[in-house]
């Protein structure tokens, strides 16, 4: 009996992961981690049945409690009978190149919960808070079926604002004790809010916080969507259920609502574009790397200053731009 070809294969696992299997959703997302044959062909046969989730991303400066946020986040939405999916994407090992696991560590309390998926990715010096992987785990976990899908990224800062590019609502998280407000929007984060929240908010200074944050909310363009600022203590629960609501009335403004239904709206196009655009330059990336491995010729003549390297890219770009399909 001849093996199963990989669109079998493909069409066997997407069929498991409709059906909410774990087992074969988990081994999807990592044969998507590690760019593994059929993954991408098991994507195509999901993309369909995907955008029903609501993805919410959560975002800020590093020791804001993101992940805290996150874990009452997961205890609110489970006490209304959501199931949860969360993508957690942390530091890159230094020795294996794999996920640290610090987000799932914080989040154990949900381990035992079938209700709850976890899953850590690392960033492997992927700029922008998120692993290349990001969106397609995301959408595995809308086709399972999970109600509500959290994106929580590492904390690096300034890159954080592709957060906003996987989410529905993009939530902010900050601290009182920042300083000098100027300190926040260097983190480059703010202009990407839909939500603030200011964590730790029984911390000496949170009123400032939140003054300093509303003053600048207040310079933005005249025609910029509301932003609601809440507070919290996320390690007590205090806050998050004004949290979830304010989500929930950001969700209802923008692709949710009813006048949006079956259109393209801005923030539809936005995530669409950054989904196409982060899987054109996934793939280019690879083939790149493949080239360079393959002409090492090319890459000693440039070493010994035989070959300039803006005429050895160009090379390279016509040999990757003349194979029919790079996949």
């Amino acid at each position: 009996m001849a093996a199963p070809s990989l669109d079998e294969r493909a069409a066997a696992t997407a069929k498991l992961v409709l059906a909410g299997d774990v087992r074969a959703s988990a081994r999807l997302m990592r044969d998507l981690d590690d760019n593994r044959p059929g993954a991408v062909e098991a994507m195509r046969l999901l993309y369909p049945h995907t955008g029903r989730a609501y993805v919410l991303g959560i975002t800020g400066n590093p020791g804001a409690g993101k992940s805290t946020v996150v874990d009452a986040l997961i205890d609110l939405y489970r006490k209304q009978g959501k199931r949860v999916g969360v993508v957690a994407v942390d530091p890159s090992s230094p020795f294996s190149g794999g996920a640290i696991l610090g987000d799932r560590i914080r989040m154990q309390r949900h381990a035992t919960d079938d209700g709850v998926f976890i899953r850590s990715l690392a960033t492997r010096g992927h700029l922008g808070g998120l692993s290349r992987s990001t969106s397609d785990v995301a959408a595995v976990l809308d086709a399972m079926g999970f109600d509500v899908v959290i994106i929580e990224t590492v904390g690096v800062g300034q890159d954080e604002v592709d957060v906003v590019s996987q989410a529905e609502t993009a939530v902010v998280v900050t601290v009182p004790g920042l300083g000098d407000e100027i300190q926040a929007i260097k983190a480059g984060i703010l202009e990407i809010a839909d939500v603030l929240v200011v964590n730790k908010s029984d911390r000496e200074g949170a009123d400032r916080t939140v003054r300093d944050l509303t003053h600048m909310l207040e310079l933005r363009p005249h025609e910029a969507e509301p932003v609601e600022i809440v507070r919290s203590v996320a390690t007590n629960g205090k806050g998050i259920d004004e949290l979830a609501a304010a989500c929930e009335r950001h969700r209802l403004r923008g692709d949710r609502a009813p006048e949006a239904e079956g259109t393209v709206t801005p923030r539809r196009r936005r995530r669409a574009f950054a989904q196409v655009r982060e899987h054109v330059f996934d793939t280019l990336r690879r083939a790149i790397d493949e080239a360079l491995e393959s002409r090492g010729d090319l890459v000693d003549r440039v070493a010994l200053r035989g070959l300039d390297p803006y005429s050895a890219a160009d090379e390279l770009i016509q040999a990757i731009t003349s194979v029919p399909s790079l996949r």
